[in-house]
């Protein structure tokens, strides 16, 4: 089964989030290891986009409430257990 947002296709969950959102996710979160100077640009991208499109923190918001009312499931939370440690031996490499 294909999704398709508009004309474009989502392949994994990060082009669908993009192509609904209209704009990459980190330009939103920001990326691991960003210097002060890109940091500085992505926001200043940032405040542009929501002067031009000052309704979509609310848009956003009533989507994810949407997604939330119709997939409660996302919030199914499993508890996973820890497998069993071995201990090792004095001896290098030898198993309890």
């Amino acid at each position: 089964m294909r999704t398709y947002i508009g004309r474009q296709q989502a392949i994994s969950p990060e082009d669908f989030t993009e192509l609904a959102l209209g704009t990459p996710v980190e330009l939103w979160l920001g990326v691991e290891g960003e210097t002060d100077e890109e940091r500085a640009a992505r926001e200043d991208a940032a405040r542009d986009i929501l002067a031009e499109s000052p309704n979509l923190p609310d848009d956003l918001i009533r989507m994810a409430a949407v997604v939330i009312e119709e997939n409660p499931d996302l919030f199914d939370v499993i508890p996973l257990t820890r497998p069993a440690r071995r201990r090792r031996s004095a001896r290098k490499g030898v198993a309890a």
